[in-house]
């Protein structure tokens, strides 16, 4: 998609209440107190929301749910459901929607109680004909035979998968709003309890209840409102496979192509972001999507993480607000990775902020490496 570099921008971000959330919450509860945090944040009103974009695993029609909820009859719906990835998606056809003039206020809004009723219940495992004659605890061994096939063929070790979750946990401690508070060290990723080989529960992100919002408009409406806008520079999105058997390559995900899209409508590559933020459902997802976005060759993953790569400090800051290993994860991530993504660029992390700040990538993830969809964000320095 060429010809959009520039002409929409993230403009107010919220989260719903995170981690365990007060008792008889909906989802709808979720997604409406987030939209209306979203809209205080960049000074917008309900009624200017005319383009809604939503994706959920519990509910069949989200869409139609959510602008009950609010009140909203929008002039344009779009409830595209590819997993966790789904909001980077929605940025990408939000843009296009705004630009052909189909709205002008977008809404990006998700939420989820999985800790509250159980993951089983909020999203519901569907039959996996090539795989359920094995057994698998889905989708931790889905995403641990990832991680076997990249330590066997490039010989990245369990230390290396161990310093993501520490990194995360160092940014999680800089974040008031994540989930876990207490330092971690690489002894206890690899000596805590083993869920699927290599991965022990601290490769594995939190299952919290939890949403959020955002709202995107014309670069010309941006200019008017509360935050230095966060421009959509570029967006990219492919799907691959399904289920993880059929993935064509267990060390090379489809953020390939999507971050060659992102890249290529940006006029950017990765040397140019400053802060990278992405799903992190397992520590090998940071690990590969590092590898497939180009921050580092194929297979130099865990050198690239060693030693605090990608902590605090380190040649480059990811996940800066903990991730979904420390920070929240619930169900479907990908909006909370856009909001911090923005919300660096809109200069609002506190402790966390990376100074100079000019462009992010936010890189989403669905499925089982299924669905990959990037979006790079920038400041006004950028145009």
């Amino acid at each position: 998609m060429t010809g959009l570099r520039g002409k929409t921008a993230i403009v107010g971000t919220a989260e719903s209440d995170l981690g365990l959330v007060s008792p008889d919450m909906t989802i709808a509860d979720l997604m409406g107190q987030a939209t209306h945090r979203a809209l205080e944040d960049c000074g917008l009103k309900l009624f200017d929301i005319d383009g809604v974009f939503v994706a959920a695993s519990q509910s069949r029609m989200v869409g139609l749910m959510l602008c009950e909820y609010l009140g909203l009859r929008p002039r344009y719906l779009d409830s595209t459901q590819v997993g966790g990835s789904s909001f980077m998606a929605h940025v990408r056809h939000a843009q296009a929607a705004i630009e052909s003039g189909m709205c002008e206020v977008a809404l990006i809004a998700y939420g989820s109680t999985q800790r509250s009723v159980s993951r089983a219940v909020a999203s519901s495992r569907e039959p996996l004909p090539y795989e359920d004659p094995y057994r698998p605890m889905m989708p931790p061994s889905a995403y641990a035979m990832a991680a076997s096939r990249h330590m066997y063929q490039y010989g990245t070790t369990r230390e290396q998968l161990a310093e993501i979750a520490v990194a995360a946990r160092k940014w999680a401690l800089l974040n008031p709003k994540a989930w876990e508070k207490e330092p971690l060290s690489i002894e206890d990723v690899i000596n805590a309890r083993m869920v699927s080989y290599p991965f022990t529960v601290r490769d594995c992100c939190l299952v919290t209840d939890g949403g959020g919002a955002v709202i995107m408009t014309t670069a010309e409406r941006a200019k008017d409102l509360k935050h230095k806008p966060a421009f959509i520079l570029g967006a990219g999105e492919t799907t691959t496979h399904q289920s993880i058997s059929n993935m064509p390559d267990f060390t090379v995900s489809g953020a390939v192509e999507s971050g060659r899209q992102a890249y290529t409508a940006a006029g950017l590559g990765a040397t140019d972001v400053d802060v990278a933020v992405l799903y992190d459902a397992f520590t090998i997802c940071t690990l590969m999507f590092l590898e497939d976005l180009g921050f580092c060759k194929k297979g130099e993953g865990g050198s690239f993480v060693e030693n605090g790569g990608i902590a605090p400090g380190g040649r480059l800051p990811v996940n800066t607000n903990g991730g979904g290993l420390s920070y929240c994860h619930p169900g479907m991530y990908g909006l909370l990775v856009l909001i911090e993504a923005a919300r660096q660029i809109h200069g609002v992390c506190g402790k966390r902020q990376i100074e100079n700040a000019n462009v992010t990538l936010a890189h989403g993830n669905g499925g089982v490496f299924s669905s990959q969809c990037t979006v790079l964000l920038g400041s006004e320095n950028t145009l």
